[in-house]
């Protein structure tokens, strides 16, 4: 059974690349915020104004440690899922851990727009990204794989993940 955690900084293309690695490798595609937003019936930025991110990452640790242990997945993480040992420790333990990297440039142009991240909203969206990315670059370097994603195609990301797999005998 295999089982496929998807980190990296928001705009990294998680659930992107892990939709198509799910449906390449014939198994099921979670993705935490989904979970989670479907659990407390409410949008991920409804949760941090209403209870705080502090409560927030209470959330995603569960519905990442309630995940079915008997089944293949590929789980496409939240950008702030690497800030708690735990959850690293779990993933580690229990996957692969891929971390999907790009520039902050490339995700600073992806997320230009984008109104649905509450730890960018506000003035000086700006160096709040490069405060975030600089906090946890070096949690995304815990991990089994890392694979620059700047200027790859989501299927040519599956198919570097594909042939890493196939390398380490899965």
């Amino acid at each position: 059974m295999i089982r496929i955690y998807l980190t990296g900084f928001m705009g990294t293309g998680k659930t992107t690349v892990g939709e198509l690695l799910a449906e390449n490798l014939g198994c099921r595609f979670v993705d935490l915020d989904a979970l989670i937003v479907e659990d407390a019936g409410k949008s991920i930025s409804d949760i941090f104004a209403t209870l705080g991110e502090e409560r927030f990452r209470d959330m995603e640790s569960a519905m990442l440690h309630a995940l079915d242990q008997t089944a293949a997945l590929v789980v496409a993480t939240g950008g702030g899922i690497i800030l708690r040992e735990t959850n690293r420790c779990f993933m580690r333990d229990t996957g692969y851990v891929i971390n999907l990297a790009a520039s902050l440039e490339t995700i600073d142009a992806r997320l230009t727009g984008d109104t649905s991240r509450p730890l960018l909203r506000g003035d000086s969206r700006h160096q709040r990204l490069r405060a975030l990315f600089m906090q946890r670059q070096h949690l995304y370097d815990e991990c089994d794989f890392k694979l620059e994603t700047t200027g790859k195609a989501p299927m040519e990301i599956v198919s570097i993940i594909l042939l890493w797999l196939k390398n380490r005998g899965e």
